[in-house]
């Protein structure tokens, strides 16, 4: 089974009335631990990563590996996803490299990092839409912009996505999927108190899901921030700030609106480095990094077990038929 595109996975998603989790990695032990959660629980499940973001020198070699290592999980629906490309030639880059889908975020200028036109938005989504399609990759866009930082250099403010220009993006790009900015904020730092419904605007999943029924809904910046997971850190050597993120009852409510893709980054992360974090101080003389960082993988594959049963997808997986992705041989651009 392994390597399915994103449409398969979210429209298995979408007929069975669950959500599907996607989890950012940024390193083999984190792709070893998601997929060992998916095998754990026997659910679809949806690696991603953003261009840069591993300590590998090229993002070529860890892409490479990433592929390979779903290779050993062939019991899994697996979708390897590129997580907010900032451009498109990125996107192609990953479509080439053998990702089963990619998101091109048009929401935002890739230089000045201000949003961008509609009109802009989606002349460079249905560039990468055409390619991908061409080639059997799903794609998904992005209206609106979720607040926070992706990759912790830059924050952007949040703005609401509009029903009516969602309804004119799908028509003209043809997107597998659309992230659509409903109040969430990517990041460790989010809300300064619990969100309600004057931070978390929910009605709008189910209004713009009414205009849009064919195309899959994705939530973004959806990560918890556990509190405990924050202390840990914290005690080890961290300063975090406290914060509250996205309810889990929201997530699974999320599901019922609408939404087949939840991304989740934060809350992985932080499992993993707080394993880490207190696998290095129980031993101050530890110099070989590999006893703390399979701590952290442990770790992180636990809590993203436990986010795949509150989504639903749990026990999911033996629904697939073999149906497997095949990245084509190379077309001209």
């Amino acid at each position: 089974m392994a390597l399915c595109t994103l449409r398969e996975v979210l429209d298995h998603a979408r007929a069975g009335g669950y959500g599907v989790g996607a989890f950012n990695v940024t390193d083999i032990e984190q792709v070893e631990a998601v997929l060992d959660a998916a095998r754990r629980t026997s659910s679809p499940v949806i690696v991603q990563t953003i261009a840069g973001a591993s300590a590998f020198a090229s993002d070529e070699l860890f892409w490479d590996l990433l592929l390979r290592t779903v290779d050993h999980y062939e019991e899994i629906p697996v979708v390897v996803h590129l997580d907010h490309g900032p451009d498109a030639e990125t996107c192609l880059c990953a479509i080439d490299a053998g990702f089963s889908s990619v998101m091109i975020d048009g929401s935002l200028d890739p230089v000045t990092h201000e949003p961008m036109s509609l009109a802009d938005n989606i002349a460079v989504t249905r560039r990468v839409v055409e390619y991908a399609h061409a080639r059997g990759v799903s794609v998904e866009g992005e209206l609106g912009t979720i607040g926070g930082s992706k990759d912790g250099a830059t924050h952007a403010e949040i703005v609401l996505a509009d029903p009516d220009e969602a309804a004119e993006f799908v028509a003209q790009t043809g997107v597998d999927a659309l992230a659509v900015a409903i109040g969430t904020s990517h990041g460790a730092y989010k809300f300064t108190s619990p969100p309600d419904s004057t931070v978390l605007h929910m009605d709008l999943i189910a209004e713009i899901a009414g205009r849009i029924p064919d195309t899959h809904l994705v939530m973004h910046g959806s990560s918890s921030l556990p509190a405990h997971l924050r202390e840990i850190i914290n005690a080890h050597g961290g300063a975090l700030p406290e914060s509250w993120g996205v309810p889990e009852e929201e997530k699974a409510r999320s599901t019922k609106l609408g939404v087949t893709k939840i991304n989740q980054g934060m809350d992985s992360h932080m499992a993993y480095a707080a394993a880490m974090r207190t696998a290095l101080a129980a031993d101050p003389l530890a110099a070989d990094p590999a006893p703390a960082a399979r701590a952290g993988r442990a770790a992180m594959a636990d809590i993203v077990a436990e986010r795949m049963a509150v989504f639903g997808q749990a026990g999911r997986a033996t629904e697939y038929t073999p149906v497997v992705f095949r990245a084509p041989a190379a077309l001209p651009r």
